[in-house]
């Protein structure tokens, strides 16, 4: 993922081997600044579910931006949480809203999480947790991820084989409002996984 410095001066970031790197990174152990409602958000680029390229200058200022990030792929309060956006997109994207889930799964797992569940919003893979960490979430380690069909059926590869993917980094669950002019409108770090999307 690339970030590119906006108004803010937390950081001066540059694209290194595919990693993020900051002239001035937190101390280890240190929580990162979380931005705050007003700021605008740093541009960056993700992948998205089909391993395509998202870039946030893109999409930021087309439509109200809604960055909902969540632990992980397959797991019950995201299941959940994804759902009742699926239920609810046709509503959102009437009032002029465009719906990105992030969380630190890879690309392969986003698209058989896509697939799966019937989600038509774009999930973006933050693997390394670098946009968590730009927004100021808190980003831990990941976990095995086994994922499972709606009826709770182990999804098989084609050897009958049950899946199991590495999701390296696991981040916190809180939705990101970015209006119109790229500032940040809402920050949620309380976010309850069914009702989010209302």
């Amino acid at each position: 993922m690339i970030v590119k410095q906006s108004c803010l001066s937390v950081m001066v970031l540059l694209l290194a081997s595919g990693t993020i790197h900051a002239a001035d990174e937190p101390e280890a152990g240190s929580a990162p600044r979380v931005l705050a409602v007003g700021e605008v958000l740093p541009e960056f680029e993700s992948i998205d579910e089909q391993g395509l390229p998202w870039k946030s200058a893109d999409h930021v200022g087309k439509k109200i931006l809604v960055l909902y990030f969540y632990p992980g792929d397959f797991t019950g309060g995201c299941i959940r949480q994804a759902q009742a956006y699926r239920d609810g997109l046709t509503k959102i994207e009437e009032l002029g809203v465009e719906l990105v889930g992030v969380s630190g799964d890879e690309v392969a797992t986003h698209q058989l999480f896509k697939e799966t569940y019937s989600l038509k919003h774009t999930l973006l893979a933050d693997s390394q947790g670098e946009l968590a960490t730009l927004v100021g979430l808190p980003v831990s380690d990941g976990g095995r991820v086994r994922p499972r069909t709606p009826d709770r059926t182990s999804i098989t590869d084609a050897d009958g084989k049950r899946i199991v993917f590495q999701r390296p980094v696991t981040t916190a669950r809180w939705t990101v409002v970015i209006d119109r002019d790229g500032k940040i409108a809402s920050i949620r770090s309380r976010v309850d996984p069914v009702t989010d999307s209302d």
